[in-house]
């Protein structure tokens, strides 16, 4: 499966953006999503994950609150919604897909998209 993410941008602190990631190659509606984030220098970060009937979602604490993970297994496409967003949420984000359970465990995701940029001014 490839995936695509987008969405990304420069945003004020206290601002929103909503990240897309597209699925292509082969169906996803069994997968579990992900969405990680990694600075220079630092290991990439789990965010949040989503089972595959959009039945559980799974947060990070340091993003608890304000950002919103959800799917359209119909498009093929997870979205990350980013509320509040502070300068430490500056990353590159990425999506990726696991058929292991509901987890932050980064070794569970097989599949990876290119990731997007997310900057935050203060």
């Amino acid at each position: 499966v490839q995936l695509q993410a987008s969405g990304g941008g420069l945003v004020q602190a206290g601002g929103s953006l909503r990240l897309s990631c597209a699925a292509s190659g082969r169906s996803i509606s069994t997968s579990v999503m992900g969405w990680f984030r990694q600075t220079p220098g630092k290991e990439r970060e789990f965010v949040a994950a989503i089972s595959p009937s959009s039945v559980s979602e799974y947060y990070a604490d340091s993003v608890k609150g304000r950002f919103t993970i959800s799917r359209d297994n119909a498009k093929s496409t997870v979205y990350l919604q980013t509320d509040s967003l502070k300068p430490e949420d500056t990353a590159v984000y990425y999506c990726a897909a696991s058929n292991r359970g509901l987890t932050s465990n980064r070794g569970s995701y097989f599949y990876w998209g290119q990731g997007t940029q997310v900057t935050v001014s203060s």
